[in-house]
């Protein structure tokens, strides 16, 4: 095959140094995003600050209509619903708000615990009210399941559930959130409150942790 093959013909009489140069380059690549400091090795960020923002601003809306001017007990359960109330109640400009929390825990790394245990700070003064309980994620259900049976227990007048992430195919518990923000896949996830073994809450993205596909409930 010639070496011309495919090159447009030169006119007769042009002299070769008059015709366009052609210049062949290998094709450049770009190099593959560095991961961002702080973050977990090989962690995929599934949603992204701003994505989750627009999600919070969304709830929060909701939520407003909801219950425009009237009043709402919100109860927040610790740590991991903090990053997410912090950036929610603040957005809710047409209730009457009053602010508990609750704490429970049902899972160490990525495995179940079961039967979450639930503790309260001081008295948790629900009786009558109408209670937003606020979680950074709805998993299995364990737990927002037994918070929200505490605090009926404790006579709470009704009781709405808003989380930011929601990850239905691993509920095990008939728990359904009224308010959520995104749909997360069935992989553990940090960020934004989340934690694995009390590491990366601080991150503004979600992120899902290498290697964790069909992985255990997270709540």
């Amino acid at each position: 095959m010639s070496g011309t093959e495919g090159l447009p013909a030169r006119p007769a009489g042009v002299p070769l140094a008059a015709l366009p140069q052609q210049t062949l380059r290998a094709p450049t690549l770009a190099p593959p995003a560095p991961q961002p400091a702080g973050y977990p090795p090989g962690g995929e960020v599934l949603f992204t600050a701003a994505r989750i923002a627009a999600a919070v601003g969304r709830m929060a809306e909701q939520i407003d209509a909801d219950y425009h001017g009237q009043e709402l007990t919100a109860v927040v359960i610790l740590h991991g619903g903090v990053v997410f109330a912090g950036d929610l109640i603040p957005r809710l400009h047409r209730v009457d708000l009053r602010l508990e929390t609750i704490a429970a825990r049902s899972y160490a790394g990525t495995s179940s615990q079961g039967a979450p245990q639930v503790h309260t700070h001081g008295p948790l003064e629900v009786a009558g009210r109408a209670v937003l309980l606020v979680d950074d994620i709805l998993d299995s259900g364990r737990t927002l399941g037994t918070v929200r049976d505490e605090l009926a227990a404790r006579g709470a007048a009704s009781i709405a559930i808003a989380v930011l992430l929601d990850k239905p195919s691993r509920r095990v518990v008939d728990v359904r959130a009224q308010y959520r923000g995104l749909v997360v896949p069935d992989v553990f996830v940090v960020g934004y409150g989340l934690d694995f073994e009390g590491r990366w809450r601080n991150l503004p993205d979600i992120v899902a942790l290498a290697g964790t596909e069909a992985g255990e409930a997270q709540a």
